[in-house]
């Protein structure tokens, strides 16, 4: 398994975390040089915080690791393409790259629904998606599938 599967298969386990919170299942871990120093799930609902996404909760639990708001040498790993608050994080954050699982059509600010990243913004990064895309929808799906089911 390469090493980028490894991580996103570490924010699927956060993922699952926060389905089982009945939060919606997204999950994020953060690297620095090769060991995850950070992991956050969605706790939106349990916190009634509109700002607890998983990459906000991740990183602020990896500034506090290293000590500063710069996470220069750091990687984000992450279930769902980040929307734009979380997009605009990862810039003021200066993460030196993201990795994606599942595109997010609606909402996603790293190519799908806009580009944050391509925008000119003061910082730039790596940004590649679709890492274990298939496992990181399906969770996704399963969750809202179960959502819907209970409402009929």
């Amino acid at each position: 398994m390469n090493p980028h599967e490894l991580y996103m298969r570490a924010a699927l386990k956060q993922a699952e975390a926060a389905r089982r919170k009945d939060e919606v299942p997204v999950g994020a871990v953060i690297v620095q040089d090769g060991k995850i120093i950070a992991r956050g799930h969605n706790t939106r609902e349990s916190g009634k915080n509109p700002c607890a996404h998983a990459e906000l909760l991740a990183i602020v639990r990896a500034a506090k690791k290293v000590g500063g708001w710069r996470l220069t040498g750091c990687t984000l790993y992450v279930t769902l393409e980040p929307c734009p608050m979380c997009a605009g994080a990862i810039v003021n954050s200066r993460l030196d790259a993201v990795y994606f699982g599942a595109y997010d059509p609606k909402a996603g600010a790293l190519g799908s629904l806009c580009d944050l990243n391509a925008i000119g913004l003061n910082h730039r990064f790596a940004v590649e998606g679709g890492v274990l895309e298939g496992e990181c929808a399906q969770i996704l799906k399963e969750y809202f599938a179960g959502k819907r089911k209970k409402r009929r």
